[in-house]
């Protein structure tokens, strides 16, 4: 199986627009959507039907027992992160701003906080002839790297033999990044043609190149900034890695994006331009 992460250094250029595509041209038959903040693979890809659901388990936080609580406010002074509040006359803990410091648990007189294991998130797995994986990041955790490994071993566990497998990842640097990045064959980036698109390929470039990444790279919307696009070609040229084409900008693509559709079943310059770049992809690729 040969392994495809598709990535971007900002979000907006057109990243799960290009997956989406890949998808269709390749009749990939393991898929997956690492971008675990904002999943969104599934509506291009028409993935309607009711996937498997599993809680993702990270961490714990403080939860209070109100029976047990005497309202003596020795929690609330002591936590750091203003997560306990009191209205109602009652205390409660606010679940988005406790970090799971375990203080209140140790100050409580009457032991009414206790530390329990956190649902952070939701997996989601579609079977059938084609197996996606995906998940949601509950918000204001923060472990979406170890959500990202659990989403790509679901989908080797179900896919496992196939020949390609296409991971659509989160933009920028961060964990999620990182995490996706593991036991790819490639990474194609797709950028943007301006001066914060450009700089924001060379941070992925840098964070891929650490992790001793193959790269390829691809810029979408290109005319709309000849100069910038030839720049990020120069730049890949003397990077040493493979530049493998340009997509124009075309209204056709927001218009399909908006109805939940992939370009690849479009008749238009932009899907023309991303079959070739897909091709270029399988040499890379060797398939």
């Amino acid at each position: 199986m040969k392994r495809l992460l598709v990535l971007s250094g900002k979000g907006g250029t057109g990243k799960t627009t290009v997956s989406s595509a890949f998808v269709e041209f390749s009749k990939a038959r393991a898929v997956a959507d690492c971008d675990v903040d904002a999943p969104n693979l599934h509506l291009i890809l028409n993935r309607r039907e009711k996937p498997q659901r599993t809680v993702f388990w990270g961490g714990e936080k403080a939860f209070l027992d109100q029976e047990l609580c005497i309202k003596c406010g020795a929690c609330q002074k002591a936590c750091r992160f203003d997560a306990i509040r009191f209205s109602e006359e009652k205390y409660e803990i606010w679940e988005y701003a406790c970090e799971g410091c375990g203080v209140c648990t140790y100050v409580c007189p009457a032991h009414a906080i206790a530390m329990k294991e956190d649902a952070a998130g939701e997996l989601f797995l579609y079977e059938g002839e084609q197996v996606f994986s995906t998940a949601m990041l509950k918000m204001g955790r923060g472990n979406s790297g170890k959500l990202v490994t659990e989403v790509k071993k679901n989908m080797l566990k179900k896919a496992s033999d196939t020949e390609l497998a296409i991971i659509d990842g989160s933009p920028g640097i961060g964990c999620p990044v990182i995490a996706s990045m593991s036991g790819m064959d490639l990474i194609l980036i797709v950028a943007e043609p301006s001066v914060s698109g450009k700089s924001d390929l060379q941070r992925l470039v840098e964070t891929a190149a650490g992790f001793q990444m193959k790269i390829a790279v691809c810029v979408n919307k290109w005319d709309t900034n000849p100069e910038k696009t030839r720049e990020i070609e120069a730049y890949c040229k003397e990077q040493g890695l493979s530049f493998v084409g340009k997509i124009p900008y075309d209204r056709t693509v927001s218009a399909a994006v908006n109805a939940g559709r992939s370009v690849a079943g479009l008749e238009c310059r932009a899907r023309t331009a991303l079959l070739q770049v897909y091709e270029a992809v399988r040499e890379e690729l060797n398939i």
